[in-house]
């Protein structure tokens, strides 16, 4: 079960975005969907493949757009799982539909941003109610809010 938000985190959220869209705006556009950040997005889609080849051991399979990658050890990543590129890295739970679309659009993030991809995402930090990405990405699907909350 899902644990309530706490109060006021809608706020916190739409405060976490915000700043994320202005800190994008400092961004040059040629850093943004561009070949550049495709070239980013598919070298981390090269790091999800390795990590996932040397650590999993369930099934590795194409979903939603994504290589999923099950039975990795539980130090391999935080939460549920974690996308890298195009590749999502979990361990023994089920992987729903719900799960595949909030990683979907982290794909589509990792696309956008590429090689800045990973230090934008810590410096959102690891709170997943005020992390921009994951807010974006869809609370409820990513197992973070109760659905409806």
């Amino acid at each position: 079960m899902i644990a309530a938000p706490p109060a006021g985190w809608r706020e916190r959220a739409q405060r976490a975005v915000v700043r994320g869209a202005r800190l994008d705006a400092l961004i040059p556009r040629v850093l943004l969907d561009s070949p550049i950040s495709l070239v980013g997005s598919w070298w981390g889609t090269a790091v999800g493949w390795t990590w996932g080849a040397l650590l999993s051991t369930g099934r590795v399979e194409r979903r939603a757009g994504l290589w999923v990658f099950t039975g990795m050890p539980e130090w391999a990543f935080r939460r549920g799982g974690v996308c890298v590129g195009g590749c999502y890295l979990t361990g023994s739970a089920r992987v729903t539909d719900a799960v595949l679309r909030h990683e979907a659009v982290h794909a589509r993030q990792w696309r956008r941003y590429g090689f800045l991809m990973p230090i934008l995402y810590l410096a959102a930090g690891f709170e997943p109610l005020t992390n921009r990405f994951e807010i974006l990405a869809g609370l409820e699907d990513g197992n973070y809010v109760p659905r409806g909350s």
